[in-house]
């Protein structure tokens, strides 16, 4: 009876799961700009691998193997947020725009200094063609 449960909420939440996966999926391929883009892979990428990797916990018979994907799933919720921030922040202050509909965008401008590399501009006739 408790195994049937058990496996019950395990595909309940392998279904949901992959609904928020596929969401995720359509999101990327769907939403107009970077920002919103990458909004949708962290936030519902992030809960429907949680869910599908909770489902695992649920059904695993192995101890180790429950405590890596309760792990994986804390790994996620830390990190998939934190990342998606920086690289919209870094996107933001490169200058990526964003859509045309966004109604409000409160980022105050970035001052972004031009370091001097070491690496030689086009016109410099530094970047010669490379044989083929």
């Amino acid at each position: 009876m408790i195994a049937d449960i058990g496996t019950i909420v395990a595909g309940l939440l392998i279904i949901a799961g992959s609904i928020f996966a596929a969401i995720a999926a359509l999101g990327i391929i769907r939403l107009p700009d970077l920002y919103t883009r990458m909004h949708a892979a962290s936030k519902a990428g992030s809960v429907g691998s949680g869910m599908m990797l909770i489902a695992l916990a649920i059904m695993s018979d192995a101890l180790p193997e429950t405590l890596r994907a309760i792990a994986a799933v804390f790994f996620f919720l830390l990190t998939a947020p934190i990342s998606a921030h920086l690289l919209a922040k870094a996107a933001y202050a490169v200058g990526y725009s964003m859509w045309e509909g966004s109604v409000l965008d409160e980022m105050p401008p970035l001052d972004v200094d031009e370091k001097d590399t070491a690496t030689p501009a086009p016109e410099d006739g530094a970047m010669a063609e490379r044989p083929t």
